[in-house]
This record gives structure tokens, sequence and C-alpha cells, in this order.
């Protein structure tokens, strides 16, 4: 397949990964669908979990690697393929995207490990599986330690987990891209050779 071809299929594979991340990050900031989660209570203090913060989803996976897509997808857009400069150039968005990938990666991951914040039995808010390293994942019968936010326990494990899948994708993607960009650097990049 011709390294400009392949160029558009990882920049427009790219684009939805990136949007899926943004949302999943957004969403991510209303527990139970309520708002009320997001602001500060009386201690000033918010009910969301840290890794909500640090938004890996709109930064990392999001706006990172939707930058590198945009030049990855033009790369490929002349006729069959781009040319070399274009593709070296490619190579440096793809290092972006992975970077971006990675710590969207890294906060999902902690998100899951650490869980939730959320009201538990005695009234307080704390992460009551911030200590468990993760093993409150297998085990659900303990997810009942949340009594508010309703569900979040499952709330943040699938949205974490959807973060966790894109990011990894989108590290794969921008990989392929960065060993793609550097064929078609250095062989060259074929073109349309049409006859008189």
């Amino acid at each position: 397949m011709c390294t400009g071809k392949c160029s558009t299929f990882v920049g427009i594979s790219l684009y939805p990964l990136a949007i899926l991340s943004i949302i999943c990050n957004i969403v991510l900031f209303f527990p139970d669908l309520k708002s009320t989660y997001a602001k500060q209570d009386s201690e000033g203090l918010y009910r969301l979990t840290d890794e909500v913060k640090y938004m890996g989803g709109v930064i990392g996976g999001g706006i990172v690697v939707l930058i590198p897509a945009i030049h990855i997808h033009s790369t490929g857009r002349k006729g069959c393929c781009a040319n070399r400069c274009g593709m070296f150039l490619s190579i440096l968005f793809s290092a972006i995207g992975v970077v971006g990938a990675l710590y969207s990666i890294a906060v999902a991951a902690v998100g899951l490990v650490n869980g939730p914040v959320c009201m538990t039995p005695s009234g307080s808010w704390e992460r009551p599986f911030n200590n468990t390293g993760g093993s409150y994942l297998s085990d659900s019968e303990i997810w009942d330690r949340c009594t508010e936010p309703n569900n979040v326990v499952e709330f943040n494990i699938g949205l974490f987990s959807t973060l966790l899948v894109v990011g990894c994708l989108e590290l794969l993607l921008c990989g392929f891209q960065g060993i793609n960009g550097l064929f078609g650097c250095i062989c060259g990049t074929c073109n349309n050779k049409e006859g008189p």
C-alpha cells in the first residue's frame, strides 16, 4: 500500500478516537449525569476523581492526538502520496500523538486502579478502593461501599476503560504512522505515473 494512502487511513482513523476520548472525559465530570459533583462543596473540595481533573482524555487522547491527526491526514492528500518532507514531519507529529496517547493511557489506568470518589456508608466522601491495587475491579460485591453517586463505580470503570482502549488504539496508530513516515521519508513515496 502507498505510504500516502496509509497516512490518510491513519489520520482518518484518529479523528473519531480523539473525539471519543474528549467525550468520555467530559462525561466523567458528571457522575449520575448530575453537575452537582463537579461543584465545590462547603469545604472547598470537588467530589470528583482526581484523574478526571487531569483531563487525560481531553488533552492527551483528544487535542494532542487531534493535531497530529490533521497533519497526518493532510500528508496523504496529494494524489496518491505526499513528499518526503511531509512524511518526515508526519514522524514528528506521530511522536507528539504517541506522547498524548501515553498520557491518556496513564491517567485512565491510574483512575481505574484508584477507583472513584464517592460517599461511603459512614457518610464521608473518600476513595474507598484507593489502596486495593485495583482488586475491586473484579469484585463487584464490594462496590456497595459507594452509596452516592448512583452506580459511580460502574460509571468510572466503563469510561476509564474506554479511555484506556482508545488511548491504546491511538498509540498503535501513531506508532504505525511513525514507521510509515520513516519508509516514506527514506524510500520515497509512490507516485501515480500516468502516461502522456
